[in-house]
């Protein structure tokens, strides 16, 4: 099965393993069908993100502001909520809002020509604050039951509708990159967006799409996230941002664009999620978590380079 596998998923595959293993000694309830479900479920939203933000560093770009929108999404669904507007018509309020969220990062980068890195770090602050305006240091809830029963109860059998949705964006997500040309133009421009613009892409067209979409999908998992949980709070999935950008990288995606596989990141967040999990049923505390997930990330960034380089040097020195 390797043999279908780049050199660095054949190693993610091997620690995936090897979690697996290290988790089920230590914790003999870890392999329980609910206990699989429950580490997908209390994630999901941002490994739905994830998917979109490998499109986005692969075209050597970045956004930081993910979480932010989410957050921003879920405070505004329960400001309306609580304010009469009904659920559904506050649902696509939420959505419109992610699109115009998109649309600001989009414009300010794809046409502007502001980086990436400064846009969506100053929207992470912006939508935050936005959100924390909107619900003040209140915990909104009381939603319509058929809106948590979304977020809190099996669409097929067990298995909730965020799950569903993960399967599908995977699905979709992961042919859009590696068998359609809008996905060759993604790689491409990740890798020399100059080229690419003097070979006839439209570059800026391209990033306007993803950052919509990643801006839309985010809006999205903020409404995912305010079922589940049956109320917002203005900082609601304040710090998410972190893990998403950590599964990227360790999936194999470059920092600085124009490489990277849906394989891998899948991988990577099947790590992610059993190292969480694991460390929660053996009773690790959520910062001693962070801060694993925090050297994950370094790794994830360091660890390719410095194999670059000692491949350049090898070659070099033969």
């Amino acid at each position: 099965m390797t043999k279908f596998l780049t050199p660095w998923e054949t190693g993610l595959l091997a620690v995936f393993l090897a979690t697996l293993a290290l988790n089920a000694s230590f914790a003999p309830e870890f392999l329980t069908v609910q206990n699989q479900i429950n580490l997908f479920q209390l994630h999901i939203e941002k490994i739905i993100v994830a998917l979109i933000m490998t499109l986005v560093i692969i075209n050597a770009e970045i956004d930081l502001s993910v979480a932010s929108i989410m957050g921003l999404s879920a405070a505004l669904f329960g400001y309306l909520v609580n304010a009469g507007m009904p659920g559904g018509f506050a649902c696509l309020i939420c959505l419109a809002a992610g699109l115009i969220a998109g649309m600001v990062n989009a414009v300010l980068i794809a046409r502007v020509g502001i980086p990436s890195l400064v846009v969506t770090l100053a929207m992470l602050i912006g939508f935050r604050g936005l959100a924390r305006v909107l619900v003040q240091d209140n915990s909104l809830g009381d939603f319509p039951q058929w809106f948590t029963d979304l977020g809190q109860k099996g669409l097929i059998g067990p298995i909730p509708l965020a799950m569903v949705l993960f399967v599908l964006l995977l699905i979709l997500l992961g042919m859009t990159l590696h068998r359609s040309s809008f996905g060759r133009q993604v790689i491409v421009i990740g890798t020399n967006a100059e080229v690419a613009r003097f070979s006839g892409l439209n570059v800026a067209r391209v990033k306007t799409v993803l950052f919509l979409l990643s801006a839309l999908i985010s809006a999205l998992c903020g409404l995912l996230y305010a079922a589940r949980l049956g109320s917002v709070r203005g900082d609601t999935a304040l710090g998410f941002e972190l893990d998403i950008i950590t599964m990227v990288l360790l999936g194999g995606v470059s920092i600085f664009g124009g490489k990277g596989s849906m394989v891998g990141v899948l991988l990577s967040i099947l790590i992610v999620l059993n190292l969480r999990n694991g460390m929660g049923l053996m009773s690790i505390t959520g910062h001693m978590q962070t801060g694993v997930i925090g050297f994950l990330l370094i790794g994830s960034v360091l660890l390719p380079n410095l194999l670059a380089d000692f491949r350049a040097r090898k070659r070099k020195d033969a």
